[in-house]
């Protein structure tokens, strides 16, 4: 097989297409188009917005179940194969949400269905094939790969309500799906993963994984070995409490502002500055991953929230609040950089999909978790603080965590980077 792990002739297009790709990956498509569409929804379906609601959270679940068992698919038959297929099912779906959608139970079911598929557009195939090609450089192209969910964040909304304008809601969904395939699946058939002998700089690296036998023999654990240890855990464990804490905040930062006397125009500012610090967020962590070990680099991204939150419990001004959503969308926007990265470091690329499927289901459990338990937190106590003081503790024990596995050597890191 082709090498380009030394990072000076790596294959950029690679990190560049999967950045275009996943402007419209699940989270950009599926989540953060819903809140344009949950009004009309409700009124067209005849139903309140908690019934409505209830789709993206049956969505959101199936992605991050389904991601492990599309991780495996991905090990055993290759990351073109499955990840194209998964990509137009996606797409279709979510166009047929528009087309079929005729009662809240048919839209649940689509969503369940959508969800499944999702999987496939995650990250996952992204940090698989970036994985396989980059190197020295590897920390800086899964940043640049993951700056497209931050820029799908910021787009695929304003897109959404365009669509909603011009066609109404069944015509979103039909443009969503439409958008989601022409850029997707080019984008990930062309530079992704080209075809060996195409022209284009090519990542045999990753479609030679497409056989079982070779996969196995890749330098790294099984995903079984990996279950199995305590670095597992420990990373499992912190980025878990890591997303409740800034997912459940980030959803909840507007009426907590709103709240505390800020105009509605300058709380939903916050959210804007939170996705574009999640964009800046993780490019610069991809970079320093490059330059740092590991842990320490998530030690400052995990502080980074934490001191977002302590800020938001010690000023209740409208200023403070803005830095807050910047300090928290820092932390989030490294999240994925470091997953991803950070597998392949603990337990190479033998298992790589199913590997970081498992961790991206607990991200997403996590992130769906969190702002449920927010919401709680103010149902009964008419105040969003517990919550806050029960996530710092939180951050501090993910930081806790990490220093831990900073004193566990990178097991794979000797044989990963021949």
């Amino acid at each position: 097989m082709h090498s380009y792990r030394d990072g000076a002739h790596a294959p950029w297009q690679i990190a560049i297409g999967a950045c275009l790709a996943l402007i419209v990956g699940n989270g950009p498509v599926m989540q953060f188009t819903f809140g344009v569409l949950i009004i009309p929804l409700s009124e067209a379906l005849g139903t309140d917005r908690g019934s409505i609601s209830t789709a993206l959270l049956v969505g959101l679940v199936t992605t991050g179940v389904a991601t492990p068992w599309v991780g495996r698919l991905m090990d055993r038959h290759g990351v073109r194969r499955v990840g194209s297929f998964c990509i137009l099912a996606f797409a279709l779906l979510m166009a047929a949400c528009g087309w079929l959608a005729h009662s809240v139970a048919t839209l649940i079911l689509l969503y369940f269905l959508a969800g499944v598929f999702a999987a496939g557009q995650t990250p996952l195939a992204y940090s698989k094939a970036i994985t396989a090609a980059f190197d020295r450089q590897r920390g800086l192209a899964l940043g640049v790969a993951a700056a497209g969910v931050g820029l799908g964040t910021m787009l695929m909304p304003m897109v959404a309500q365009w669509l909603l304008n011009q066609f109404g809601w069944r015509g979103a969904y039909v443009g969503l799906g439409a958008i989601t395939a022409l850029i997707a699946l080019p984008a990930f058939r062309l530079m992704v993963v080209p075809r060996a002998g195409s022209g284009a700089a090519c990542v045999s690296a990753v479609s030679a994984q497409a056989d079982a036998a070779e996969a196995a023999a890749l330098p790294g654990w099984s995903a079984r070995q990996a279950r199995s240890s305590g670095i597992f855990w420990t990373m499992a464990g912190a980025f878990f409490l890591v997303a409740l804490a800034v997912s459940g905040t980030i959803a909840h930062i507007v009426p907590l502002l709103v709240d505390r006397g800020v105009s509605p125009q300058a709380a939903a500012t916050a959210i804007s500055t939170a996705g574009l610090s999640l964009l800046v967020g993780r490019i610069f962590a991809g970079w320093m991953l490059d330059r740092c070990p590991a842990p320490h680099v998530a030690i400052l991204f995990f502080c980074l929230p934490l001191a977002g939150q302590a800020l938001l419990l010690l000023d209740h001004g409208a200023s403070a609040g803005l830095m807050a959503a910047v300090l928290i969308g820092l932390g989030l926007g490294a999240e994925i950089d470091l997953i991803a990265f950070m597998q392949s470091r603990y337990f190479g690329r033998r298992a790589f999909g199913e590997i970081y499927g498992y961790f991206f289901a607990i991200f997403m459990f996590a992130s769906g978790f969190g702002p449920f338990l927010m919401g709680q937190a103010f149902r009964v106590s008419g105040s969003y603080e517990p919550f806050l003081l029960v996530s710092m503790a939180g951050l501090a024990v993910a930081c806790l965590l990490m220093v831990m596995l900073s004193r566990r050597p990178e097991r794979v890191a000797s044989v990963d980077m021949a």
